[in-house]
């Protein structure tokens, strides 16, 4: 389970920088929300896994409270779901 947290937390994070350094500029600079459109959907449904398999793999880790804390804010803060795999897996 923590190698499938592993893929998801880094495509996830993946996503959510191309989602905020490609996709808004070029939708409000550019007029063109094609790359929020494409990339939307397949964010958020990362997004979902991400924090389904964060509770999941909190308990095999016996993460405390404040780790999980930091696991999960760190899903929607850019980068922060590699600084997670760096430091918490």
């Amino acid at each position: 389970m923590i190698l499938a947290f592993k893929i998801v937390s880094y495509l996830e994070g993946i996503s959510y920088l191309l989602l905020l350094g490609v996709g808004v500029p070029l939708k409000y600079l550019a007029g063109n929300d094609s790359w929020v459109k494409s990339l939307g959907m397949p964010h958020g449904l990362l997004f979902v896994a991400y924090i389904f398999l964060a509770i999941v793999v909190r308990q095999s880790k016996n993460w405390d409270t404040k780790t999980t804390s930091v696991v999960l804010i760190a899903s929607i803060i850019p980068f922060g779901t590699f600084y997670v795999d760096k430091k918490y897996l």
